[in-house]
């Protein structure tokens, strides 16, 4: 009997992430798949985070994933690259969205800012938007669910920077928050490193959460376009995270607290989710 390979240790969890990563709502044959993709992803994600690795290095590994990925020479250090193209059989456009994922994460390697608020929407492109791809692709929707897809996909990414903001600078040295919306107030990256936000970091937070729930509108357009009522379901609940996650970043200081959602708000998220999904 083979024994399959122990997965590499992954610095985060399924669980620890704001939205469900593989569903109960979703098939267990697709559960199965989208495992291994999220697998993938954190592997990556924790190669460009890597304390251990220069640029150079990160950026090395992070090709070398890429060629297994499309099928090239692999090792051991590649098994989750070579484990989701098994998965999805080596189908082009769901190796795309993994492959996709990849220019975010070289990113990362190399540069450790923002430019303005389209420099933050281009990371989400490759950052968060193949994510979204990959599960509508993954049950059969239209490309057409795209533009919807990839506007919650970075309301959800922007969200996680909004939380993180602090740790991101404390432990990557790496700042999301656009460079210009912080020198507009008079601002550096510097002042993440406070205990509690200024005013000045307030009102540059509600304005990204502004340009965030107009992403959050145009998500709200993906649920009646999903067509599969699983997937349709899970989608309608994400969109409900992501416009409560943004309500509570408005009251609550990323820099004071862990700003996140309780057991209690996904149970009533789902609620509405569930209502939501099925009236379309």
């Amino acid at each position: 009997m083979t024994v399959a390979a122990p997965l590499p240790a992954a610095s985060k969890s399924a669980r620890e992430e704001n939205f469900p990563v593989a569903s109960l709502l979703l098939s267990a044959a697709t559960r199965a798949t989208v495992m291994d993709y999220y697998h993938f992803a954190r592997h990556a994600d924790d190669i460009s985070d890597s304390a251990a690795l220069s640029p150079d290095g990160k950026v090395a590994a992070l090709d070398a994933l890429d060629r297994a990925l499309k099928g090239g020479e692999a090792g051991p250090e590649q098994i989750l690259a070579t484990r989701y193209r098994a998965a999805v059989k080596g189908d082009p456009a769901l190796i795309d969205t993994a492959a996709e994922l990849l220019n975010a994460f070289r990113r990362d390697a190399r540069r450790n800012y923002c430019a303005d608020w389209d420099d933050l929407l281009a990371y989400c492109q490759s950052s968060a938007a193949p994510v979204g791809r990959f599960l509508l692709t993954l049950h059969g929707e239209s490309p057409a669910t795209f533009a919807a897809s990839d506007a919650l996909c970075a309301a959800l990414q922007v969200l996680n920077h909004l939380q993180d903001c602090a740790k991101d600078l404390d432990r990557l040295d790496r700042v999301y928050l656009p460079v210009d919306m912080l020198a507009a107030v008079g601002l550096d990256r510097s002042v993440l490193h406070q205990k509690a936000s200024p005013p000045e970091l307030r009102r540059v937070f509600d304005r990204i959460l502004d340009l965030t729930d107009g992403l959050i509108l145009r998500a709200r357009l993906l649920v009646p376009q999903v067509r599969d009522l699983r997937l349709r379901l899970q989608t309608a609940i994400t969109v409900e995270v992501a416009a409560r996650l943004s309500g509570r970043l408005r009251r609550e200081d990323p820099l004071a607290q862990a700003v996140k959602l309780t057991p209690a708000d996904y149970a009533q998220l789902g609620a509405v989710g569930l209502v939501r999904g099925l009236v379309v």
